[in-house]
């Protein structure tokens, strides 16, 4: 079996009487999409908070690279290597595609965004943003503002931005969500490439994508993973059909 890069043990949420996550447990191993699915409400967004230090877990354990991460706030999670993208964008709608992106470089090397303005022209940060760019197919969009690119173009700029941090994994949040046929077959065809760089953690809803990049997929529902498997052996679950999958 491949490394484990990342490996939750028996965590648990609640919000007064509800268990968003209930002594869950899973694992994202090294070059695999490992799809996490189910019904809204289910807890799943939870969990990727969770994972990412924005909400704190009751009780349970959180291991990324062999350490235990519980007490990391999200900067901390962040900078060991968790690269997420989230289901509402957090770009910054005012900047051009390029400067989202050179923020990202920026921030790897140190700097902070209170200097970003003396280094706005610098070449090496420059070209650096854009081999990124051109890893999602961005590059012709460079100097467009955040806030002009269509809703699929933002959800690449995020991955780009993602991909500029150098994560160990990738926590994708619904990323095709929003997106057209085109757009989302683009979108499977670039994170089935991209596991090769790092594991991906995939929360997302269209089961076609799902279906044709995940290695394995773990059912998540009422905030418990009820089934882990295959993508047959998750087809083929008579209580997954039942809890989820029926709805489709």
């Amino acid at each position: 079996m491949t490394e484990c890069v990342l490996k939750i043990q028996r965590l648990n949420k609640k919000f007064g009487e509800l268990n968003a996550t209930d002594n869950l447990s899973l694992e994202l191993h090294q070059g695999e999409i490992h799809a996490l699915i189910g019904p809204n409400g289910a807890g799943k967004s939870t969990l990727i908070k969770q994972i990412c230090g924005e909400l704190d877990s009751d009780s349970g354990s959180i291991e990324f690279l062999g350490s235990e991460i519980n007490t990391l706030d999200v900067a901390a999670r962040a900078a060991l290597g968790l690269g997420r993208t989230y289901q509402v964008s957090s770009l910054l709608m005012q900047y051009s595609a390029l400067r989202n992106v050179m923020l990202a470089v920026q921030s790897t090397q140190g700097s902070s965004y209170h200097f970003f303005k003396a280094v706005a022209k610098d070449r090496q940060l420059r070209a650096q943003a854009l081999t990124y760019l051109q890893a999602v197919g961005l590059e012709k969009r460079a100097d467009i503002s955040a806030a002009e690119l269509a809703h699929g173009e933002r959800r690449q700029l995020e991955i780009a931005i993602v991909l500029a941090l150098k994560p160990k994994a990738f926590l994708l949040d619904e990323p095709m969500a929003g997106m057209g046929t085109q757009g989302s077959l683009a979108l499977t065809k670039f994170l089935d490439n991209l596991r090769h760089q790092a594991p991906i953690l995939l929360v997302e809803h269209d089961m076609d994508a799902v279906f044709s990049l995940a290695d394995r997929i773990s059912v998540m529902v009422y905030g418990k993973i009820i089934a882990t498997g295959s993508v047959e052996q998750i087809r083929q679950n008579p209580q997954v059909r039942e809890a989820y999958l029926g709805e489709l």
